[in-house]
């Protein structure tokens, strides 16, 4: 899937000459922490963040749009003095992957979707992210998630889509753990239902290993070094 499928178009931005007051109230309208600065031509040249805001208009008053003294000292200062220049963006022909990966290297909270001219076409955030992964792991629809270990042999997928759907079971996804102990996978398929005790005593008799939920977490996976 690609970025372009899941960004955010109707984007809300700002000029260069708007001022720092009237980003603090286009966020607190918009309900959002980032606003692309765009030149006349729509083409992006920076990018400011509520951080970036609340730097230079202390907390109290970042909360707070009665607080004229504060107010008055940050009213001149121009989006351009305190925005990121040159920022991190992305394509709209990259996929939302690589949007995940970036986002979780350089630790930030969305990109401007920018086209190859520099023109600004939408933004991705980790709430677009969200949204396009729970389209994709089908867990917007009640099911079970369950976690069966596996040794590293070909063939094992297979097995165990087959013990499942021949039990009239539909997947809404399947995920691996490639590292979960020496020579063994943890394989995590979604089923759209709740009646599972048939399918997992199917694939204890199988041989595998199924762990209850309380015994893993998302949080705790094995990380390979």
């Amino acid at each position: 899937m690609f970025v372009s499928r899941s960004m955010t178009i109707k984007v809300v931005t700002i000029q260069p000459d708007a001022t720092v007051l009237e980003a603090q109230e286009l966020m607190a309208k918009h309900q959002i922490r980032h606003l692309p600065v765009i030149d006349g031509k729509d083409r992006l040249i920076g990018v400011v963040t509520d951080r970036d805001v609340r730097s230079v208009l202390p907390y109290d008053c970042y909360k707070n749009p009665d607080c004229a003294k504060e107010h008055e000292k940050v009213a001149g200062l121009k989006i351009k003095d305190i925005m990121v220049v040159e920022p991190l963006t992305i394509s709209p022909s990259d996929t939302i992957q690589d949007a995940l990966l970036l986002i979780q290297e350089k630790r930030v909270g969305a990109f401007p979707v920018v086209d190859d001219k520099g023109k600004l076409k939408g933004i991705i955030s980790v709430r677009d992210l969200l949204r396009a992964f729970t389209n994709v792991l089908g867990i917007g629809e009640p099911g079970t998630l369950l976690c069966i270990l596996v040794e590293e042999k070909i063939g094992q997928m297979k097995k165990i889509v087959d013990a499942i759907t021949e039990e009239g079971i539909s997947f809404g996804s399947i995920l691996v753990a490639r590292y979960w102990e020496e020579d063994k996978r943890a394989v995590f398929p979604y089923l759209l239902t709740q009646n599972i005790s048939r399918v997992k005593k199917k694939l204890q008799k199988m041989g595998y290993t199924l762990l209850e939920p309380m015994d893993w977490y998302l949080d705790q996976l094995p990380k390979h070094e």
